[in-house]
């Protein structure tokens, strides 16, 4: 059992915990170690049945700047009207952070564990992963964006056909100060049940 500083440091980090903005991050990202580490503690989540319904892709150096080419290549053929400005914001999409990693729900027909319950767990993976990549000091943001639903995008990505992208994990270190966003007063999305 965590003791009372860890339990009070730990809710401390979390009544303060916000994301910062993939397209103000830079290096330092997490190194090799560091990466295993927020990995690890990624898979920390609920997993009924055990089925591990998720995988990870890793997005760093160089194959950065390639999957940007051929998101770019993809999203030519999709909107051949717009721009080279255009194309220019898709081909840095995944160079915004010095690490990316993609959460992939391979979620599927189960004859006990519904499908979900399964995606459930590949966004709690998503959220660990944001949480154990700032409690070792660096930024992070879970984005989507259309790379994530395009099936052309998501094979680039390296999603087969029936699993889907739960969220990019952008990780690194915000370049300005992260201000906090209005957050909403829990009781006023409360409801007591009562028979």
């Amino acid at each position: 059992m965590a003791s009372l500083n860890d339990r009070t440091s730990l809710l401390s980090f979390l009544k303060t915990r916000k994301s910062a903005s993939a397209k103000a991050m830079g290096p330092p990202g997490p190194g090799a170690d560091q990466l295993n580490e927020i990995l690890s503690i990624a898979v920390r989540v609920p997993d009924h049945g055990k089925l591990t319904p998720w995988r990870f892709v890793v997005f760093e150096g160089e194959a950065r700047i390639k999957a940007g080419e051929a998101f770019a290549a993809r999203y030519a053929e999709l909107h051949p009207t717009h721009g080279e400005e255009a194309l220019k914001f898709v081909r840095g999409i995944l160079a915004r952070a010095p690490v990316v990693v993609a959460v992939i729900s391979t979620a599927a027909q189960h004859v006990k564990i519904p499908v979900w319950e399964q995606q459930l767990s590949s966004a709690a993976v998503c959220f660990n992963l944001v949480l154990a990549a700032q409690a070792l000091g660096f930024d992070a943001q879970w984005m989507t964006d259309w790379i994530a639903y395009d099936e052309g995008a998501k094979a680039i990505v390296g999603a087969k056909e029936n699993e889907a992208v739960s969220g990019f994990i952008y990780i690194g270190t915000s370049i300005v100060l992260l201000e906090d966003r209005p957050r909403p007063d829990p009781s006023s999305l409360v409801t007591h049940w009562g028979a």
